[in-house]
């Protein structure tokens, strides 16, 4: 049994592989992705971290796949290898509408048909919260999915191509659908990263508020999950949020950076009525620190995901969370959180 990861190259992509080498050796990862290893990816405009350590190369085996486009390889493929589907277009705002639908609808189509193609009955698929629209109230499996943006309906429609190749084959066919908040860890070049420096660099407020929920998992702790759902479950569909539970506020996550990674720096609180016209003044200055209105409202909004289904289930986790900040932390060598 050999795996095939679309988006191989990336954040989560590069973690897993890690993951399976360390537990599955004797089997090959197949990396499919338009990013060759160790280049930075286009979406991240400067300051690119990666997710390998220094002198450290990815074990796969990369090749050329255009996601958009009908998927032909000339590898070997078994019906019992084993896809995880990571290709995205993910960041938000970053892309035309058009661009989240092409990549991730055309995506799933061709992930699915190769599949298909090829007998593989196995499929993880890495969706995210964004179907569940933006809002307070707490979001669990069984919400109704409103989502209110390109990526999270791009991102609704993929999982229901899934969910047809699933039915299609229904009493062989394995489909496990994770639903991460945010995901941290080395090389995330995201949200975490961006707090950690700007905290460090005094160039962190709270915006508006404090208690503002932001659920999220470690990367490696989610990986993990997905391959212990991958071999401990028949067939059918499975569809859980991944994330710590109870989920964490803004403040809580603060105060757990600063004390692992040793920081001091006193954090302020600005109400709206000065942080949203500072914002706009942000964005007409290029939008240092990628401070704009639109983030400074996503900031603001509570990613409000219940992980109890996940806390229910028999894995275990290995990280607490603020455990997870200090393996990160140590990831780099204690240097920082990138």
């Amino acid at each position: 049994m050999n795996y095939f990861i679309t988006g191989g190259t990336g954040f989560i992509g590069t973690h897993l592989t890690k993951l399976l080498k360390e537990t599955h050796p004797e089997a090959i990862a197949y990396n499919l992705d338009i990013v060759e290893p160790g280049t930075p990816l286009p979406a991240v405009k400067r300051h690119y971290r990666s997710p390998l350590k220094k002198g450290e190369t990815l074990p796969s085996k990369f090749i050329y796949c255009d996601v958009r486009k009908p998927i032909e390889l000339d590898v070997p493929v078994s019906s019992e290898d084993v896809i995880f589907n990571f290709a995205a277009v993910h960041r938000t705002p970053g892309h035309p509408d058009h661009e989240y639908f092409e990549t991730n609808i055309r995506g799933a189509e061709n992930v699915c048909a190769f599949a298909e193609r090829h007998g593989i009955k196995k499929i993880v698929f890495t969706s995210s919260i964004a179907p569940y629209g933006a809002a307070e109230e707490l979001k669990e499996e069984t919400t109704l999915p409103t989502p209110n943006t390109p990526y999270g309906i791009s991102k609704l429609v993929a999982e229901h191509i899934h969910r047809t190749w699933q039915a299609r084959d229904h009493e062989h066919r394995q489909l496990t659908i994770v639903r991460p908040g945010v995901v941290f860890g080395k090389g995330e070049n995201g949200n975490f990263t961006r707090l950690y420096w700007a905290i460090r660099g005094h160039k962190f407020a709270y915006p508006g508020r404090k208690d503002t929920i932001k659920a999220c998992i470690y990367v490696k702790e989610l990986v993990r999950f997905m391959l212990y759902r991958l071999e401990n479950h028949g067939q059918g569909v499975e569809l859980y949020n991944c994330c710590y539970e109870p989920a964490y506020t803004i403040e809580h996550i603060v105060r757990a950076m600063k004390q692992v990674t040793g920081l001091t720096q006193y954090v302020p609180y600005i109400p709206n009525a000065l942080i949203m016209p500072a914002a706009f003044i942000a964005q007409c200055l290029g939008s240092p620190m990628g401070i704009c209105p639109a983030r400074v409202r996503k900031l603001q909004i509570s990613t409000n995901i219940c992980g109890k289904k996940l806390a229910a289930s028999e894995y275990k986790f290995q990280w607490t969370f603020e455990e997870a900040l200090a393996d990160w932390f140590e990831d780099n060598d204690r240097e920082g959180l990138e």
